[in-house]
């Protein structure tokens, strides 16, 4: 592996066509190799399910609603493998399952594993807030069966409660999506520092807002309707972002030659 700091990439500016069009090649990655993209998929489709039946089981079942709405914010961990498989179809290079689980599995020596540490750190104090939110919302109301039934989020109080979480949940992911589009990518490709590459991603969003924001406006919902059956929407959604976010990422950074 080559351990030479790589300089930095230059910022580009992209339309809105140019999102369309990474989704476009993310689609034909995922139709080059469904059944990675499936296996990338499968540890965090999984780990939804035990989530929610561990929850539903300890009569903690409000809790999937906060969850639902941050469990978006670990996508990034499912992402790296799906780069690679961009990254080697773009060289054209021939797909083998032990070469790109080898480059997944050596990466916890280089600067991702740094990064994953945010993520869960974010997603843990997303979740701190969301249940200070549910203190404060749904504390002082009288709540039946709250710990085995969502019937209390159909009140007035409830349906407030939900709006803010999502607000709320939008707002943390946001921010972590600044942190990460462009970073993990990078990090995969280059060598180059976790803290550089952070700063480098939250400079390219901002100068790309406007098309960042549409592309942030696209894959939210998408994620979030993908949860609703059982998480198994993500199947198709988590491959497809996964590799169009590679191909944007070629879009957004010029590396000098």
């Amino acid at each position: 592996m080559n351990l030479d700091v790589s300089p930095t990439p230059e910022i580009q500016i992209i339309k809105i066509p140019d999102l369309f069009d990474a989704l476009k090649s993310g689609w034909q990655d995922y139709k080059s190799a469904p059944l990675m993209g499936l296996f990338f998929s499968f540890a965090y489709v999984l780990g939804g399910i035990i989530l929610y039946l561990v929850l539903a089981a300890s009569g903690k079942i409000w809790w999937i609603m906060p969850v639902t709405v941050g469990f978006p914010l670990i996508a990034p961990f499912a992402a790296v493998g799906l780069f690679e498989i961009s990254r080697q179809l773009e060289a054209g290079e021939p797909l083998k399952w032990g070469h790109i689980l080898g480059v997944v599995f050596a990466e916890r020596h280089r600067q991702i594993p740094w990064v994953g540490a945010i993520i869960v750190i974010w997603f843990m104090f997303y979740m701190l807030i969301a249940h200070v939110i549910f203190a404060l919302m749904m504390g002082i109301t009288v709540m039946t069966n709250i710990g085995t039934s969502l019937d209390a989020f159909l009140t007035p109080s409830g349906l407030i409660f939900l709006n803010i979480e999502l607000l709320v949940g939008a707002v943390f992911a946001l921010i972590l999506f600044a942190i990460t589009f462009v970073s993990l990518p990078l990090l995969l490709h280059k060598e180059i520092d976790f803290i550089t590459a952070i700063l480098l991603s939250i400079q390219t969003v901002k100068q790309n807002f406007k098309v960042m924001l549409v592309w942030f406006g696209m894959i939210g919902p998408l994620l979030l309707v993908s949860l609703i059956p059982m998480f198994l929407g993500l199947f198709i959604t988590l491959p497809l972002i996964g590799h169009a976010t590679w191909h944007l990422y070629r879009k957004l950074l010029k590396h000098p030659a």
